[in-house]
């Protein structure tokens, strides 16, 4: 199973262990404001939402798709950020002069040696083109209508397509078809063809066409032969893909995760979202859950350039002394450095060949501080409930901990050390979480978390030991079983009256069952089985099942 690309957005629900809430009214109670938002204005000030990709704008700026704001953004060469086509949080998918059309989860960009830019339209499942005049219009694919089909302009279908996307000088686009775990091809016509993959058949063969299977494929660059590049997110490699449709991989190990640097044979990534050649012909990756930006030399060795595996952070600086949170794309910036979107900080960095990492747009005030009411700083929180004795449990999801608020606003952090996330299994992290994304305690004051990062459920007690009751470190996937033996990908939880814990698994499309003892089984869903159908056990199905509680019976 491949680790989730990302961690699935979380709901707050109150595990209501006795009734109802004790009050109703909604007050900004703890914490100071920050994070992503999407204001305009100077690079000191402005905010990105979640910027995915960034390419020069051939005038010393840059435009940025910014994917939750669901615009496409401007970066001049001065460092003010702009809306430049669409409404910043106003989806849509409406043709017509830039500032009035609208976007729904932009996820690529790709000027044409004409002028037009390209945008990959991934909420709306659609070909953008912009014209020089700033004229919207869809190039390929219907809005709101997923599919598989080849065939010309609106006629063809896309499902989700993500990152990749380039075009050749003839004005022949490429780009990844990701749930549909194709390579789709459109002719300056608009005629739409599958280059490699089978719609729907996931895999990780090598081979011409249909006979290939990807899982998942996302950023797209040239090589220096006029190849393409491919970063096979599902399969965690790196894979060419000539232009004839010649599937091969480079580096990395199809179904084995990891940040590990070294020979071809042994190195691996976790979360590879696109690569590009630098002056001597190495690969950049941004390899978005390593939290860097890894290098393949020619001889296929595997190195880390900037950024460090594990916890995330902001820093600027050179090498490991970098750090990232989910950089999600790397582009040339064509003055002989490369630009990443630092996706979850809302953040645009350049990074030299040499690994330097320094900030041009959009800062980020989070933080990890405990203390009172607003000197209470976070780094995106996500689920929340209570514990027996009325203190609010919130997981601080990039600060890798669990936070405890008291009835009086008071901060402490219970489990986990901020700045300083890790794998359970891993000598010397017992202590640690990965990346925490949901919470919640039982009657008698255990606190449970949903690690997703480490793909475990791990579990506090109240004097202060830290556990995992379920799955194994690493090692995200879908089998029963007891402890270490069993396989989760959990997305959040929710405890009963007898401590049995409820987990929801969005990858899995599953809803989990933990009893106190560790035993694992599977409530209801199946496997990798998505839909909406109604019924018992593994009759029923979800499609990405997030948020759940605990009802009074």
């Amino acid at each position: 199973m491949a680790r989730r690309l990302l961690p699935p957005v979380t709901f707050a629900f109150f595990t209501l262990l006795g009734g109802l809430a004790p009050a109703e009214t909604l007050t900004h109670w703890a914490g100071t404001p920050a994070g992503n938002s999407t204001e305009d204005g100077p690079s000191a000030s402005a905010r990105f939402h979640y910027p995915i990709v960034a390419i020069p704008d051939g005038k010393g700026g840059y435009l940025v798709a910014d994917w939750y704001g669901h615009a496409i953004r401007h970066v001049s060469s001065t460092g003010t950020v702009s809306t430049w086509a669409g409404s910043m949080d106003v989806p849509g998918s409406q043709d017509g002069p830039r500032q009035t059309a609208r976007f729904r989860q932009p996820t690529g960009l790709a000027f044409d040696s004409r002028g037009n830019l390209f945008v990959l339209d991934g909420g709306n499942h659609t070909i953008r083109k912009i014209t020089p005049d700033g004229t919207v219009s869809t190039f390929a694919g219907l809005a709101g209508v997923p599919g598989s089909l080849d065939g010309k302009g609106s006629t063809a279908r896309f499902n989700t397509p993500n990152r990749g996307l380039v075009i050749d000088g003839q004005g022949t686009i490429y780009l990844s078809d990701t749930l549909n775990h194709t390579i789709r091809k459109i002719t300056p016509e608009g005629d739409v063809s599958t280059l490699a993959g089978s719609a729907g058949q996931k895999g990780s063969t090598d081979g011409t066409g249909s006979a290939a299977r990807l899982i998942f494929p996302r950023g797209l660059s040239f090589d220096g032969q006029g190849n393409l590049l491919l970063a096979d997110t599902g399969n965690f490699t790196i894979r060419r893909v000539t232009l004839a449709g010649v599937v091969t991989t480079l580096a990395g190990k199809a179904g084995e995760s990891g940040c590990v640097d070294g020979p071809a044979a042994t190195a691996r990534f976790m979360s590879p979202r696109n690569g590009v050649t630098d002056s001597s012909g190495n690969i950049l990756v941004a390899d978005m859950t390593c939290n860097a930006i890894r290098r393949i030399a020619p001889d296929g060795s595997v190195s880390t350039i900037a950024g460090a595996p594990g916890g995330p952070g902001t820093q600027d600086g050179t090498g490991s002394a970098a750090r990232f949170d989910f950089p999600s794309h790397i582009a040339p910036d064509g003055a002989g450095a490369f630009l990443v979107p630092d996706s979850a900080n809302g953040l645009l960095r350049r990074v030299t060949e040499a690994g330097a990492v320094t900030t041009i747009a959009g800062p980020n005030t989070a933080g990890s501080t405990d203390g009172t009411d607003l000197a209470i700083k976070m780094w995106h929180p996500q689920q929340v409930s209570f514990d027996p004795q009325g203190n609010l449990l919130v997981v601080d999801s990039y600060n890798c901990t669990i936070r405890q608020i008291s009835p009086q606003a008071v901060s402490t952090t219970i489990a986990g050390t901020a700045g300083s996330c890790g794998f359970s299994g891993e000598p010397g992290n017992a202590g640690k979480l990965a990346h925490p994304i949901g919470v919640a305690a039982d009657a008698a004051g255990n606190i449970y978390s949903a690690d997703w990062g480490d793909s475990t459920v791990r579990k506090r007690t109240p004097a202060g030991v830290l556990s995992t009751l379920a799955g194994r470190s690493g090692q995200p996937g879908h089998a029963d079983g007891t402890g270490g033996n069993a396989r989760l990908a959990p997305s959040n939880l929710a405890v009963d009256g007898v401590g049995n814990v409820y987990v929801t698994e969005a990858d899995n499309k599953t809803i989990r069952k933990i009893t106190p003892a560790g035993v694992v089984t599977t409530l209801a869903g199946s496997a990798g089985q998505r839909g909406s159908v109604d019924g018992t056990g593994a009759a029923a199905r979800f499609d990405h099942p997030v948020g759940i509680a605990v009802d009074r019976q």
